[in-house]
Order: C-alpha cells, then sequence, then structure tokens
C-alpha cells in the first residue's frame, strides 16, 4: 500500500507511477473485501499521535502540551484545530488581540468559523454589544440565525438605534413556537415600549395554535382578555383528555372555535382508539355543522388508524371513504389492509386504482403479481410482473426473484479509478483537512468537512473521492459519496466489511448471523463509530446508553457510558447481543427481532396478529410505523447482500421470513420449551 496520506498532505509530488500504485491499492481495498488497512502515511503518524496525545488536555484549557509538541505540529494541517480548541476553552481569559489574529489568519476553515461563533456569543453575554454588532454585521447578518438577530437587536438598542429595530423584532416575536432565550430582553422591551401590544399578542397567540403550541399559547393568553385564556385551557383538555373533551361538549353551543377543538380532540383520540373515535365522530358530526372537508379529512384519519392499528374494520371504513376523502395514503393502506385479510381480487382493485406513478412503484407491482398468481388463470400475467421487478437489486426485486426462481440482479460492478482524478484530489485541502480529522479520531467534524467539499465536486470526481475514502476506510463517506455520484453496482465499497474479526465473534457468541448484524449496523449508522442520532441512540450499532449499560452489566462488561459506545469493538459487543436477546425473545424470528431493535419489543408485541399466524411479508408491509417498516425492509436487503459479500453464495431472502404467530400462541410454544 502507497504512502497515500504523505503524498496528499504534499500536493505536486504525485507521479504517474504513484497514481498506478494508488489504483492498485483501490483494486487491493476492494478484492479484500474494503478491509485493507488506512495506507500508512509514516511522515505524519508522528504528527497524529501528538494530536490523539494532546487534544483533550488542550480541550480543557492548558496549552503545555502543544507548546511541548509546537516543533511537530506547528507545519500539521490540523495544527488550527489545536489552537482554536485552546481559545474555545480560554474565552474570557485568552488576549482578545490573539483571537482576532487567529481568526483572521484561518477564518477560511471551519475551526476559526466556529471560534467566532463562539467569540461572538461570549461578547454578547460580556455586554460588549459594540464588539459583537461589529462581527454579527459582518458575517452572521441575513442568516436568520434567531439568537443572533436577538442579541444584534439588542445591540442596535443599546446603540440609540431603535428605530432599525422594530420591524425585524416583529418579524421574531410573529413564531408559533417557543423563542430562543437570548430573544427574552429584547421582546421584554418592545412589551414596555408599547410595541407589542395586545394585538401583537394575539397574532401569536393564533400562531400557537396553530402549531398546536397549547403551552405556549396559554403563556401569551395571560397578556389578552379572558376569552383566550379560557380558549387556551380547552385546547390543552382536547390535548391531555381527548375523549372527555368531545363527551364534555357534545351538548355546546356550535361555534367555529368549538369544531375546531372537536375536530382536534376525535383526531388524537383516533391514534390509539380508531373506533371509539369513529363512534364519537358519528354522535358529534349531527350536532354540529362541520365543512364537507372538513368530514373528509376526519373520516380518512380515522380510518387509516384504524387500519394501521390492524383493525378488520378497517377495509369497510377505507372502502367506504367518499371520494374526496381518498388520497395516496389511504390507497396504500386499503391495499394493506386486503393483504392482511388475504382479499386478493379487492387487493388488486386497490393497487389498479393506485395514481399511476404509485402504481407503477416495485412494492405494488410485487403485492399485484401475488395476488394474481392466486389464481391459476392469471400465473402468465403474475410471472411477467414478477421477471420485471426482479431485476431490481432490492427487497422486492428479492422477493420476486424467489417467486420465479430466478437469480437475484446483484449487478456487481467495481468502479475504476482515474489517475488524473486522483491527482486533483490529492491537492484538494479540504479533501486532506477531512482525512486527518477523520485519521485523528474527530470524525463527526471529518464528515461535515468531507460533505462540504465533494458536494461542490462534479460527479466523475465525487466517484474517485468515494473510492479514496474507501481505501482510507471511511466507509461511511464512501457509501455516501458514491451514492451522491449516482454509482450504485460497487458492492464492495456499497457494502463493506470493517471491524471483521470484531463483527465474526461479537455474532457468534449472541447466536446470530454475522451478516445480520452487519445489515442491522449499516442501516444504523453506515459504520459511523461516534454518531448520535436524535433520541440519544450512539454508535456503531446505535444503541441507547440505558441499553447499552443493561446489556454490559449482562456481559459483565466494563460500562464506561459514551466512551464505551463510541468503542466499536465495544459497540459491537453490546449491539449484537442486545440483537440476539431480541432474537430469543421473539422465538428465533429474525423479522420480529429486526422490528423491535428499531421501534422496540413492546410495539412489536402489539403489533403481532391477535390469533392464528401471518406472512411474514404481509406483516412486514403492515408495519403501522413508516421508519420500522422501510428499516425492516433494508436490513432484510442488506443481510441477504451481506451474506452474499461474505460467503460468495447466494441465500433467499424467502427462506428467512418465518410466520408471524399470535401472541398467545408464541407465549404457548414459549412455555412448552
Amino acid at each position: 500500500m502507497i504512502e497515500l496520506n504523505t503524498y496528499l498532505s504534499r500536493p505536486g509530488r504525485l507521479t504517474s507511477i504513484i497514481a498506478v500504485t494508488l489504483l492498485a491499492a483501490v483494486a487491493a481495498a476492494q478484492a479484500d473485501d474494503g478491509n485493507a488497512a488506512a495506507p500508512d502515511g509514516r511522515d505524519l503518524e508522528p504528527q497524529r499521535a501528538l494530536f490523539r496525545a494532546h487534544h483533550a488536555e488542550i480541550e480543557r484549557g492548558n496549552w503545555t502540551p502543544g507548546a511541548a509538541a509546537d516543533a511537530v505540529l506547528r507545519d500539521y494541517v490540523l495544527w488550527p484545530d489545536l489552537r482554536a480548541t485552546w481559545f474555545r476553552a480560554r474565552l474570557g481569559r485568552a488576549a482578545d488581540d490573539e483571537i482576532s489574529a487567529f481568526m483572521h489568519q484561518y477564518g477560511q476553515l471551519k475551526p476559526a468559523r466556529e471560534l467566532r461563533y463562539r467569540y461572538a456569543l461570549h461578547l454578547a453575554k460580556s455586554d460588549r454589544l459594540d464588539e459583537y454588532l461589529t462581527i454579527y454585521s459582518q458575517f452572521y447578518q441575513g442568516l436568520d440565525v434567531a439568537n443572533l438577530d436577538c442579541l444584534a437587536l439588542r445591540a442596535e438598542i443599546n446603540a440609540g438605534n431603535e428605530s432599525r429595530v422594530v420591524s425585524r423584532a416583529i418579524a421574531l416575536w410573529l413564531t408559533g413556537s417557543s423563542q430562543v432565550d437570548e430573544c427574552d430582553p429584547l421582546f421584554a422591551h418592545l412589551q414596555a415600549a408599547g410595541i407589542l401590544d395586545e394585538a401583537k399578542f394575539a397574532e401569536r397567540y393564533e400562531l400557537a395554535v396553530g402549531a398546536q403550541q397549547f403551552g405556549l399559547a396559554r403563556y401569551l393568553a395571560r397578556q389578552l382578555p379572558a376569552r383566550y385564556l379560557d380558549e387556551a385551557t380547552a385546547w390543552l383538555q382536547a390535548q391531555n383528555s381527548p375523549r372527555d373533551f368531545v363527551t364534555a361538549n357534545m351538548k355546546s353551543e356550535d361555534n367555529d372555535m368549538l369544531r375546531r377543538q372537536l375536530l382536534y380532540a376525535v383526531t388524537r383520540h383516533a391514534y390509539r382508539e380508531p373506533l371509539e373515535s369513529a363512534a364519537l365522530w358519528h354522535k358529534v358530526r349531527k350536532r354540529f355543522e362541520f365543512s364537507p372537508q372538513q368530514e373528509n379529512d376526519i373520516s380518512r384519519h380515522i380510518a387509516l388508524w384504524s387500519a394501521r392499528n390492524h383493525l378488520p374494520e378497517s377495509v369497510k371504513m377505507l372502502s367506504g371513504l367518499r371520494a374526496g376523502a381518498v388520497d395516496t395514503e389511504a390507497g396504500r393502506w386499503l391495499i394493506r389492509a386486503n393483504l392482511r385479510e388475504h382479499r386478493w381480487a379487492d387487493a388488486i382493485r386497490a393497487i389498479d386504482a393506485l395514481p399511476a406513478e404509485e402504481n407503477a412503484k416495485p412494492d405494488w407491482q410485487y403485492w399485484k403479481a401475488m395476488a394474481l398468481r392466486q389464481d391459476d388463470k392469471h400465473s402468465a400475467e403474475a410471472k411477467a410482473i414478477f421477471a420485471r421487478v426482479a431485476g431490481e437489486r432490492s427487497y422486492y426485486g428479492f422477493l420476486a426473484a424467489d417467486a420465479i426462481d430466478a437469480p437475484y440482479a446483484m449487478s456487481d460492478a467495481p468502479l475504476r479509478g482515474d489517475p488524473a482524478s486522483v491527482e486533483k484530489l490529492a491537492q484538494n485541502p479540504a479533501l486532506i483537512r477531512a482525512r486527518e480529522l477523520f485519521f485523528v479520531g474527530e470524525e463527526s467534524r471529518g464528515r461535515s468537512e468531507w460533505d462540504a467539499a465533494v458536494r461542490n465536486l462534479d460527479t466523475a470526481d465525487q466517484t474517485q473521492a468515494a473510492l479514496l475514502a474507501h481505501i482510507w476506510g471511511w466507509h461511511s463517506r464512501a457509501i455516501a459519496t458514491v451514492a451522491t455520484a449516482g454509482q450504485y453496482d460497487d458492492l464492495r465499497l456499497r457494502y463493506p466489511l470493517p471491524w471483521r474479526d470484531d463483527f465474526a465473534n461479537a455474532a457468534a457468541s449472541a447466536g446470530i448471523s454475522n451478516s445480520w448484524a452487519y445489515g442491522i449496523a449499516r442501516s444504523e449508522s453506515l459504520f459511523m463509530s461516534d454518531i448520535q442520532s436524535s433520541a440519544g441512540a450512539i454508535g456503531v450499532m446505535q444503541l441507547m446508553p440505558a441499553t447499552g449499560r443493561m446489556t454490559a452489566k449482562e456481559l459483565q462488561l466494563p460500562y464506561k457510558g459514551q466512551a464505551t459506545l463510541t468503542d466499536s469493538t465495544s459497540n459491537i459487543r453490546l449491539g449484537t447481543w442486545y440483537l440476539g436477546k431480541m432474537y430469543t425473545r421473539f422465538g428465533s424470528n429474525r423479522i420480529l427481532a429486526t422490528a423491535a431493535y428499531n421501534a422496540g419489543p413492546s410495539r412489536v408485541e402489539r403489533w403481532l396478529p391477535a390469533s392464528g399466524e401471518l406472512d411474514a411479508r404481509i406483516w412486514i408491509e403492515n408495519i403501522p410505523y413508516n421508519e420500522t417498516r422501510g428499516y425492516v425492509r433494508r436490513v432484510l436487503t442488506d443481510d441477504t447482500i451481506f451474506s452474499w459479500r461474505l460467503t460468495g453464495e447466494l441465500r433467499r431472502l424467502s427462506s428467512e421470513l418465518p410466520q408471524i404467530v399470535a401472541a398467545a400462541r408464541r407465549e404457548k410454544a414459549a412455555n412448552t420449551d
């Protein structure tokens, strides 16, 4: 393997011989299933090692290690990151002229931009509003960042420029959600000045109600006539106790506001109790004058949640919708409800009624073929549809191929490297920085810089950049970048096998297949060891901290919170073990375990058939959550491809789809065992 990092850090040294060697390295990395070690970059490793060793201490505000390593790190591409880290830790203590000089010298780099943002907030917090306003005017004005805008308006008021503030401040005030804390002093000033009068409070109140932010609405109502507080309280009652609200107001006098609240309450109650909501709606609609559109909307909503709750009445409810209430989503759920009831002819009619673009999608074409196949006289038509869908490398493509015993359309076509593009990319400072951030363990920052850099490349160069990321072992960027370039057929690049020993050992210990664990990891994180979801899940297998702590205790492994979950080996061990627990809990049913890994086991228990058993494909189609339904299909597809990648042999997806049995039957079988 060539010293890729060395030549990338020194633009202009790329020769045709090195370029050819690089392309050989690309091929070697692909032949090695994506597990080739990152190029050694011996000239850079001492700098990387010092960065890793001293970054945490510098982050705490101690520059002593940085000073000691100055001679080695001064010409390192990430030197500005260390200095910016130290300045951020020393805001209020570091000299302003040093910070300003640093931002002037490195202002185009992300660490300097981040420092500038923190420094600007520090100035505002320290009541140095005139200095803050200077930075804001140059870098942040017009970006519509609420906290920065509010601070700037406070600075304008402080400078005596109140006439320039009013219209911009009112625009920030008029939002249906809670505004950032930095705006509170501004709004208090405007209220004291009589600018935020009753009309402005009423206007924002209506926005809050429209956004269903009823707590904010009640807060605003305190500055308004009493009827607003009564109204906001009613909205909160409709939100918190929808059934009781409807019942209590059944005999109230008809008015527009009450109709809106009743519609909201019935809609909210329908999520969990659609049949009870339907009964409430039947009574309410007789007593109040709702518009045809309102009636259509609520009828569709109740019918949809009947289907999502797998109620047998859902077919009748969806089929009975008025023409004005039928949309594409209602059509989809009518198909799913018919499939669940094995009403094959009705499913075909529902598929044919979809809009042309929706009808042509592989999922509905597959199910049309499945429905047609129930009648021997339509077998030829069904086979032709299966053959078309089987041409795709996808969940439905694999199922369609299984239906006619056709080969899978893997279409694996490794990408070829281009020396000229490689040479150009080798001299791209942004990619050099991104790569080094990845190698020193600052992967999230590296991702941000990588994505910004490749966004400006043409498609051909994006493809070559994906190959470089693959060589470095930066699989998330390789997968994402090659997709951006529209290249989907290099399966070694798109379905790499990192941490191969870790996955093999952990999967074996958990009693699950290696390929399934890989499928979960790819779907969860694209193999990003540091990624954290909005819900708080962390790492390669996206574990919640509580789940990680519990699983570590079961395995008697040391647990250090985020440090454990961002360690790839530990995360893989914990994640595969938890997946194995779900597999055991759900009677060795991989479909249910996959759904439970995403949505939680208690929800999956609720989704089981009330009695008997159900075809796994139909059960998957009827998963109520769009996210979980797509997740299960994606994991099954990835599992199939990873199995092929690991073994070189095809494993039929349909062979891995056991029947979904009712909860009572599953519990009885478990007790018998």
